[in-house]
């Protein structure tokens, strides 16, 4: 008895993927605001209260831009996908969950050390947390961007 595996291919709607990343400034708002409080010399002179309900605005953020690009920037199985294409979605889409778990741990530790009261003191920690995930983001959303080009370009014919 064969068995067949399914697997699925995962592909770009380049058009609405462009079109998500042209109107959720809110999110690149959010994230540069947060880069902005941590990157000063002091950065809690505002209270720890108005900083974590920031960064909690950011998660949300991030969560509606990315189920936006799942819902209509990629899709599954498509009729026809050009490989190179389908592999590069299928890890950038993949990297989503991952951004998403690494923004929540930092929300979480914000929380945590808020209610203790220790924030100030953890602020350096946070920082480096968040530095390092805002890099990864600025790579993914890099990487989308190539990948929302190349797709136009194998539309336009302009790439073999």
């Amino acid at each position: 008895m064969a068995t067949t595996t399914a697997t699925l291919t995962v592909t770009v709607n380049a058009a609405f993927l462009q079109e998500i990343k042209e109107v959720n400034q809110e999110l690149f708002h959010r994230l540069s605001e947060v880069r902005q409080i941590l990157s000063r010399p002091v950065p809690f002179t505002m209270d720890g209260v108005s900083f974590v309900a920031k960064l909690a605005e950011l998660r949300d953020q991030l969560a509606l831009h990315f189920a936006l690009e799942e819902a209509y920037g990629y899709f599954d199985d498509p009729v026809f996908v050009a490989p190179q294409l389908g592999r590069v979605a299928e890890s950038l889409r993949a990297q989503h969950r991952e951004l998403y778990l690494e923004i929540s741990q930092i929300v979480e530790q914000a929380e945590r050390h808020q209610y203790r009261g220790q924030l100030p003191s953890w602020t350096v920690v946070l920082a480096g947390a968040f530095m390092r995930f805002h890099h990864r983001f600025g790579q993914h959303e890099s990487r989308e961007n190539e990948l929302i080009q190349q797709a136009y370009d194998d539309d336009l014919g302009g790439s073999e």
